[in-house]
């Protein structure tokens, strides 16, 4: 179960809610040293207070509250939420009202259970049909009696009579002891006290049945503990499903010896648990057997309940902060998906572990709850190693009846001994789980102190499931094969200590197995944890797929060659075992001759996916189609010979070396400053970067066509030649242009003569043919933007005014470079950064918001991700990166907040604070989102044209959607992740269907044509320098909807996916259908309609739907107007 908190806000308003009921009898407030208020009107008028009552001076604990915000919070407002938050989570007076009466209602029909007569412990006529037993009785022999009889006691117990149960999914714990006269002192063997508890809350469920005081009632396990079976009770009506009551058969106080569970003796017989024999009676530690400590751990857990209430209690009695020190920690924990599931980090251990810190004093009891969850995470994440036991219980000297920590150590992979010395709370946590959440705290103290990260929600407020924050997941699905490689391992031993669950049984084998295997490619191993069932009996076979999460190290994650040790080591034979007829000797560089592995991977796609490899080989018997791996299942959106990124490396490798030929040119006017790249494949985020050509020139000759290679296959790479400043410059801007075209002709001219570039001259720009890739150099002067922003008036006084003309061409020359400069080097640190853009500017663009978020919007919505990926870790693929985009636009709150994109690290926390207020003073006339960079802090020129109000809206509403569709796909096994790329196209109004063999870039369609062709295109090696210059950028879609807009803009918007789309969505305008006055000059697609003496126009809807067929003649296929959709 996970908490989705989305506002404080929100949340203040529920618990208001729920506190209504008990403010409702309270009277009029009182003013300390004033009058009463007076209600006039049915309303409180405040009344005038005395001079004294209005200045009087802060009292001793209001300063100690303002010492504390300012020692202790680097904002004030972090402590207005986490006190907000607690009091969301807090239980109200009416909703404890409604437990204590259903508990008071449950205690009296549970002393109301008949006795029935005793019978064979494997007899269970006695229950109805509708009734089963929440046990594998596996296997069915067993000795003993059993009888029904009415508890001995019915106690409160868990975190509800602590305070520390919290919102939401409420669990109340109810302990009912089991007569002893239904125990025997020798149930502990065998499994026959956890049977005899099962049978037991089956009767009681038969007897609650049929009372109208319970609602739904349904079996679950205590933390997925099969041996812990619990009984789930609601109340009836509408509170069902906010309150559940857990019954917890236990066995009465003093009943069993604990010694006689401690972690290395054994209680489940080897003869009895296969059946080949009769049991004997050893039981001592010398005992043949093998040691049962899991099994052993579960009974101790029902034994030991009340004495944990009561540490807690005597504990949480000496530190006021306690309950809320608990609810914040479980908060933290619940939304790591921690708290929940076998071997999880329960709210109970949070409990323990703060109880830990106190009575050891690591903590004070004067700290606040703030401090105290501080003081949790930096105990995990710091201070505490899983090599270490933790130990709650005191040492008596010449007393040796408590297992040591050495044996609980041995037993156990992480130890954390509870007040009585004999249970280890932590029995069935991995030590990859512990791993886990000393990853997550030591993540959380990183930045919890930064000014520049919304410590709040990142730490409390933000889920992380584990699609979402492990950058490869793979699965292992029909778990019941697990039992072959249980029988293969020889975990006999272990498979009975597990009493058969086949899946606790093997995940520590798979566990070091998959850690021995990646080794240093991932920094961190993970897994589910498998969810408590509910239900009305549990089934082995019945179980989840078991999920693994990998943290990659992106420095080793991609390495095809795994080096192993020498050949003369002692360890090359563990080496050849693990890797099998995969290992091989090879000679090194360095002369060395060591063991080795060469996994495939020629391109990143490939090397990326290199642990899918190793998992696949590493797969411990289990066969292979049990292996679903889930890391590049997004890869094929954005892939048409390759996922790209070899052919931007290209595109960078040819720009870098026409950049250096461009400064070694000789016989310039003026000598050139910089060189830099303004166009996405130079950054590396072009969705699809195109392939260097050959062409065929022979084919035009023969043909007799314009020499026109497909769009795809031909796009112009955009980069700024700045030239050095001189007082030759003229300060006219006509003249600037005429000096500007003369560099571009020098310019061609020289690259022609020199290295004999194909050169095309023009007065805005220059084009070069080279290595197959076109690249246009546009000149520009430093002081050009300033010259247009210049005026002079009539009486000749100079205005400097900014305008549209200037901020364009400053946007091109300056901004533009600059960014894609920052974006490279981002992508030399985060090698999987381009393959994220492009992945979210392909879902952009299926959507049909391309126009709506631009290309450097998108580049540094992702730019974020990575730069401040709190509360993660920066994105290590880009299928955890396009999620991550897909949940910062659905869940940012961009009506209050602007979007800091800390390029460079160049923003302090001053620089924060002052974005931050400048924002608020004057959010009505900043963009609807706003995006603040370091070179732009005030005014989001990337964001200012675009989006509106009510695309964002959509955006949003989509994004959204499609998180929610996506995440589920990814897990569930489903061969439709695609479908987040199909746009929804109910909302339009008017849909033009494209001709496909009109459309050029169909082949990037999210569904492509199985049979394309190519014109004028050799396959093979690149074409040498030179040749005539093809047709470039030309388009008739991006035409025909230029061209649409121009025409139509002012009545509807029109939405297109520029990669391969084949429809054209239309929305009309809410004002598009207005009547206005009839004027000759406003008569472009509208009629006459005349009322009485009065003219109106009002759009032809008729003749404009044959307009979009005739402008777009041989490349409209249809036009589907959606009538349904609007009315004239």
């Amino acid at each position: 179960m996970c908490v989705n908190v989305r506002h404080v806000s929100h949340v203040s308003k529920m618990a208001q809610s729920e506190s209504s009921h008990d403010e409702e009898d309270e009277g009029p407030t009182r003013a300390k040293r004033g009058k009463p208020e007076v209600v006039q009107d049915g309303f409180l008028r405040p009344v005038k207070l005395s001079r004294g009552d209005l200045y009087k001076p802060p009292t001793a604990d209001e300063l100690n509250q303002l010492k504390e915000a300012e020692s202790l919070f680097h904002c004030s407002l972090l402590k207005m939420q986490m006190e907000e938050l607690l009091k969301e989570v807090a239980l109200s007076e009416r909703r404890k009202q409604l437990i204590d009466s259903f508990v008071q209602s449950v205690t009296e029909q549970l002393q109301t259970v008949p006795q029935t007569s005793e019978v064979e412990l494997s007899d269970l006529s006695w229950l109805s049909g509708g009734v089963k037993v929440p046990f594998v009785l596996v296997p069915k022999a067993a000795k003993g009696k059993f009888h029904m009889a009415p508890p001995k006691s019915v106690t409160i117990m868990g975190s509800y009579p602590l305070g520390t149960c919290t919102k939401p999914g409420i669990s109340v714990d109810l302990a009912v002891a089991i007569p002893a006269d239904v125990l025997h002192p020798k149930d502990a063997l065998n499994q026959r006290y956890p049977r005899k508890r099962a049978i037991y809350l089956a009767g009681l469920a038969q007897h609650l049945a049929t009372s109208p005081a319970i609602g739904a009632m349904r079996y679950s396990c205590l933390h997925g503990n099969r041996l812990r079976p619990i009984l789930l009770l609601s109340p009836p009506g509408k509170d069902s499903s906010s309150i559940t009551l857990r019954l917890h058969a236990c066995p009465p106080p003093g009943f069993f010896k604990p010694s006689r569970f401690h972690p290395q003796r054994n209680n489940i017989r080897t003869d009895w648990y296969t059946g080949l024999g009769s049991s004997q009676p050893g039981e001592g530690l010398n005992s043949n057997e093998p040691p049962t400590p899991h099994y052993n751990s579960s009974v101790l857990g029902d034994m030991l309940p009340r004495a944990h209430l009561q540490f807690l209690t005597a504990v949480s009695s000496q530190c006021t902060a306690f309950a809320e020190g608990v609810a914040l920690l479980k908060v933290w924990l619940r939304q790591r998906e921690l708290d929940q599931g076998v071997g999880c980090f329960s709210g109970f251990l949070g409990s323990m572990l703060l109880a830990y810190l106190l009575s050891c004093h690591r903590v004070s009891n004067t700290m606040t709850a703030y401090q105290l969850l501080r003081n949790s995470l930096h105990f995990l994440g710091k201070m505490h190693e899983v090599s270490s036991p933790t130990s709650l219980s005191t040492p008596t000297v010449g007393v040796t009846l408590h297992p040591s920590l050495a044996e609980f150590h041995t037993a156990f992979q992480v130890v954390f001994v509870d007040p009585s010395g004999h249970l280890n709370m932590c029995a069935d946590m991995t030590a990859c789980t512990y791993k886990q959440v000393q990853h997550e705290a030591s993540l959380s103290l990183q930045f919890w102190d930064d000014p520049t990260v919304d410590g709040f929600h990142a730490l409390l407020m933000t889920p992380k499931p584990m699609i979402r924050t492990s950058d490869h997941v793979f699965q292992l699905c029909e778990l019941v094969k697990l039992q072959s490689c249980c029988k293969k391992l020889n975990l006999l031993s272990e498979l009975m200590d597990h009493s058969g669950n086949y899946v606790l049984t093997a995940l520590p084998f798979i566990l070091s197995l998959l850690q021995r295997g990646l080794g240093q490619r991932v920094r961190l191993l993970t897994h589910s944890l498998t969810p408590d069932p509910e239900s009305d009996a549990p089934k082995h076979n019945a179980q989840p797929p078991l999920s693994f999460g990998l943290l990659l190290n992106p420095e080793q994650a991609a390495s095809v060659l795994e080096r192993g040790p020498p050949a003369d080591s002692p360890k090359a034979e563990e080496f050849r075992q693990l890797w099998g007829s995969r290992s091989e000797l090879r000679r090194f560089q360095d002369g060395a001759i060591t063991e080795a592995v060469v996994w495939e991977g020629e391109t990143t796609c490939q090397k990326r996916l290199v642990p899918r490899q190793l998992i696949t080989h590493l797969h411990a018997d289990i066969p292979e189609s049990c292996v679903r791996y889930i890391g590049g299942m997004l890869d094929d959106v954005i892939k048409v010979c390759s996922t790209g990124e070899e052919e931007s490396l290209k595109v960078v490798q040819s720009y870098d070396d026409l950049s250096r030929k461009l400064w070694r040119l000789e016989g310039l006017p003026l000598s050139i400053t910089s060189v830099q790249g303004a166009h996405p494949a130079l950054r590396y985020t072009q969705v699809f970067p195109p392939v260097p050509l050959k062409l065929d020139y022979s084919f035009f000759d023969r043909e007799k066509f314009v020499f026109v290679v497909d769009p795809e296959k031909v796009c112009t790479f955009f980069f700024i030649c700045h030239m050095e400043g001189s007082g030759k410059w003229p300060h006219d801007r006509v003249a600037i242009r005429h000096i500007k075209a003369a560099f571009h002709i020098s310019l061609g001219e020289l690259l022609t003569q020199h290295h004999h570039y194909t050169c095309q001259p023009s007065p805005s720009h220059l084009d070069v043919w080279k290595d197959g890739l076109v690249f246009r150099i546009q000149v520009a002067y430093h002081r050009e933007p300033q010259v247009l922003r210049e005026s002079v008036s009539p009486e000749g006084l100079l205005i400097v005014r900014d305008n549209a003309e200037a901020q364009a061409l400053e946007m091109d020359t300056m901004q533009r470079p600059l960014l894609t400069s920052t974006l490279h080097g981002l992508q030399q640190l985060h090698p999987c950064f381009g393959a994220v853009c492009r992945l979210a500017k392909r879902w952009l663009g299926a959507q049909l918001f391309s126009d709506d978020i631009t290309e450097d919007t998108a580049d540094l919505l992702v730019a974020s991700l990575f730069l401040q990926p709190a509360p993660f870790t920066p994105p290590g693929s880009p299928q955890v990166g396009f999620l991550r985009f897909l949940h910062l636009l659905s869940s940012f709150d961009w009506r209050n907040n602007p979007l800091v994109v800390n390029l460079n690290s160049q923003l302090t926390a001053a620089d924060y604070t002052e974005i931050k207020n400048d924002f608020i003073a004057s959010r009505e006339s900043l963009p609807v989102m706003f995006m603040a960079t370091p070179n732009d802090k005030k005014v989001s020129i990337w964001t200012k044209q675009a989006p509106t109000v009510q695309m964002l809206q959509r955006v949003v509403m989509v994004a959204a959607e499609s998180l929610k569709i996506l995440e589920p796909q990814l897990m569930d096994n489903s061969q439709l992740q695609d479908v987040v790329m199909r746009p929804p196209l109910d909302p339009y109004d008017v849909l033009i269907h494209l001709s496909p063999k009109q459309v050029p870039l169909l082949s990037q369609a999210v569904d492509p044509p199985h049979a394309t062709f190519s014109r004028g295109v050799l396959a093979g090696r690149v074409a040498n320098t030179g040749g005539a210059l093809p047709v470039i950028d030309f388009n008739p879609v991006t035409h025909y909807l230029a061209e649409l807009r121009d025409a139509f803009g002012d009545l509807a918007l029109f939405f297109y996916d520029p990669y391969g789309g084949t429809v054209i969505a239309v929305l009309w305008k809410p004002k598009a259908f207005s009547p206005l006055p009839f004027k000759t000059s406003q008569m472009v697609a509208r009629r006459v309609e005349v009322s009485g003496e009065e003219a109106h126009t009002v759009p032809n809807v008729e003749a404009i739907l044959e307009d979009f067929g005739v402008m777009g003649q041989g490349l409209v296929k249809t036009v589907e107007p959606r009538t349904e959709r609007w009315v004239v």
